[in-house]
Parts: structure tokens; sequence; C-alpha cells
């Protein structure tokens, strides 16, 4: 099988899948500031920025930004941790939560619009196989060879 040919008609395809509205919508909740909110949201208590930075493997720079977004909008809080000076502890506010949690469930919403339009079977079928292809590269390691 001629797996390139195959690449070059997934990657055209990935980038017309990028400009319908729903994928937009959930690729949009899983980057910058929304990421960030659903991450400390959902984490059920106060994150360190390091933990965030590496969950979205981007620098504290940009993290650092997207807190100070997100604070500026009344969606989390920043203090100081009290065993522990040097560090900074980041929780959502009850505001911050309750726009966290709708944005995931328009984020379900979108994501079963777009299974949907597959049908069962398929649908199906398309979890299963990213689910594989997310455990055959998580097995092999953070950076699969595929991809140094």
């Amino acid at each position: 099988m001629d797996y390139t040919a195959l690449a070059v008609d997934l990657l055209d395809k990935m980038q017309s899948l990028r400009k319908v509205e729903p994928h937009k919508h959930i690729n949009e909740a899983l980057h910058g500031e929304m990421f960030v909110l659903l991450y400390i949201a959902f984490r059920g208590g106060d994150v360190l920025p390091g933990e965030i930075s590496h969950e979205m493997e981007v620098s504290s720079a940009r993290v650092a930004a997207a807190l100070n977004g997100l604070e500026g909008k009344g969606l989390i809080t920043r203090r100081t941790d009290s065993s522990d000076r040097r560090k900074v502890l980041v929780g959502v506010t009850e505001e911050g939560r309750d726009f966290a949690e709708k944005q995931y469930r328009a984020m379900l919403e979108k994501a079963a619009e777009l299974l949907s339009m597959l049908g069962e079977r398929d649908a199906v079928e398309y979890v299963r196989i990213t689910g594989r292809l997310a455990e055959n590269i998580l097995t092999q390691g953070e950076t699969p060879p595929c991809c140094n």
C-alpha cells in the first residue's frame, strides 16, 4: 500500500475539516485559554502553572499569557502557596467553573453532531481507529520515532 499517497489524501481532508464550524469549535476548545480553563476546572483543585505548561506542551510564557487573560475575565484566581511562597496556585472561580462546564457541554454536542454525520457504524469505527492510533503513539513514548 502507498501510505504516502494516502497521507496526502488524509492531510487534504483534515485541512477541509478545519473549516467546518463544529470542528473549529472543538479545536478552539482544545487550545489556548479554553484548554487552560477546562484543565483547571476539571482538575478539582488548584494547579501549578508548570503543570499546565507540561500538559499543553507550551512555554511558561504562553501559559502566563492565557492565565492573565482568564484572570482578567474573572474566570480564574491566582494565589501564593502558603506552604511554599515561591509557588503560585491557580484555581477556578465559580463563574469560571460554570463557563467551563457550558463550553465542555457545547464541545460534546459539536462532537456528537460530527459523529452523527457518519452514522452509527462509521462513528464507532472512527472512534475505535482514533483510539488505536493514540494508543500506538503513546506506547512508543512521548515522541514516536516517526515524528522526531
